[in-house]
């Protein structure tokens, strides 16, 4: 990996490198993404078993765009009984984490009559998307759809693309049945988006549509924003490290590697305060590259947007992360509770060498559907905040209201209008005249 003396010019160039990668860099796709969506607005399933046909090369009809249970049942024959175990472990950990995020409605009443407080709504239906390209993500299934399924929305439909011959990564099914999915389709891509977004003849509009894919899928996310609520426009994966010369150098090039493979946009960036580190992870880094399975895709990635970065202090480590606000962040120093108390951007941070990045993607339980591309500063994990809706609620008597309808009848006024004033004033007219 590519060693670089932290400065305020390599940090300036790192961070337009990085901005590259976003969704909104990719402006030559929209148009492509816009007539897939006008296609499936206006000619629905037609246009769905088209685009499957095309970019899937699968043959789908009517009676087969739905998964059946008869194919779940399958999954679960075809999947190893050790495998089931882990993800419905993985399952109770996710669960039992989001549990804890559940909100309640509220109610605040005082003697005088006035009654304020807030309905928390579940959200109708909600839409899944899950990748099936490159890999097989069983673990995403279980981030979207546990907070959905614990905020109580009404119904969840699936969506993730065929393989050729019309069938579904087993795993993903198995998936999908534990955490309670209503309906899966099996269709993919920008087309799979519009069809939650729109509706079709086989497919339910969406309130809401949430997770990851590729750059079609994100602009389509994009695009419809506004016809449907989305979680967030997820741009490729990152991790970021804050290491001390206390860090184990073949574990920090084993996180690094760890979101390197997921694909060529993947970022993977070392922030140090020891060039001794530095040296030993990049050497550690090549080592691994001899054996791991995925070392094309790794080596892409890291010649685009990997860095090991040497700083002068660990301030200016905790100052790069902060600007970067990466997806990922792990902090391997002496005491990385303490840098953890200076961090204000991250999305999931992972404190210590035995809080390896995956076990946040897989089976701790906090969610692994995170802000990617610098929107950490605003933007947080998926939560059963993102399935559910709130209601402001307002209740007055007639004595809470005499007490102040003047100075809502005043304020009304000064901004000229005079109708919302009518509206209080009417309710005390016979006391005035």
């Amino acid at each position: 990996m590519r060693i670089q003396r932290l400065t305020k010019e390599t940090m300036q160039n790192l961070l337009k490198e990085l901005l590259k990668r976003s969704p909104d860099s990719y402006g030559e796709y929209e148009d492509r993404v816009a007539a897939i969506l006008k296609n499936v607005k206006e000619n629905g399933d037609e246009a769905l078993f088209s685009y499957t046909s095309r970019f899937d090369h699968a043959d789908l009809t009517k009676n087969t765009i739905r998964v059946t249970n008869q194919e779940i049942e399958d999954a679960y024959r075809q999947t190893e009984a050790s495998l089931i175990q882990v993800i419905r472990k993985a399952l109770e950990n996710i669960r039992s984490y989001h549990e804890k995020q559940k909100q309640y409605s509220w109610f605040d009443s005082k003697p005088d009559g006035t009654m304020l407080g807030q309905k928390v709504t579940p959200i109708h239906r909600v839409g899944v998307y899950v990748p099936g390209g490159k890999a097989v993500y069983p673990s995403s299934v279980l981030m979207n759809v546990i907070p959905a399924r614990i905020a109580g929305v009404d119904e969840i439909i699936m969506v993730t693309p065929p393989r050729p011959d019309g069938t579904v990564s087993p795993h993903t099914l198995v998936a999908a049945k534990e955490a309670g999915v209503d309906a899966i389709y099996k269709v993919g891509g920008a087309q799979a988006i519009a069809a939650l977004a729109y509706g079709t003849e086989s497919i339910k509009k969406t309130d809401k549509i949430v997770g990851p894919g590729n750059i079609y899928v994100a602009l389509a996310k994009k695009a419809v924003y506004g016809y449907v609520s989305i979680d967030s426009v997820a741009g490729p994966s990152e991790i970021l490290v804050i290491a001390d010369e206390t860090a184990n150098p073949r574990y920090v090039a084993a996180d690094l590697l760890s979101q390197a493979e997921h694909d060529e946009l993947a970022s993977a960036i070392l922030v140090t305060t020891s060039e001794e580190l530095a040296k030993k992870v990049s050497e550690e880094v090549d080592g691994f590259l001899n054996t791991l399975s995925r070392a094309d895709i790794i080596r892409k990635s890291l010649d685009n947007y990997g860095y090991i970065l040497v700083a002068k202090t660990m301030e200016d480590a905790i100052e790069t992360a902060n600007e970067i606000a990466s997806e990922h962040l792990e902090i391997l120093t002496k005491n990385p509770f303490d840098i953890m108390t200076r961090i204000r951007n991250a999305g999931a941070i992972f404190l210590g060498e035995y809080a390896s990045e995956p076990l946040g993607d897989y089976f701790a339980g906090p969610n692994h559907i995170l802000p990617t591309n610098g929107t950490a500063r605003f933007f947080s994990p998926l939560s059963v905040d993102d399935f559910i809706k709130k209601s402001s609620i307002i209740s007055y008597s007639r004595e809470a209201l005499s007490k102040i309808h003047q100075d809502i009848e005043y304020f009304a006024e000064a901004e000229q209008l005079t109708a919302h004033a009518n509206s209080i004033r009417v309710r005390f007219e016979e006391e005035e005249s």
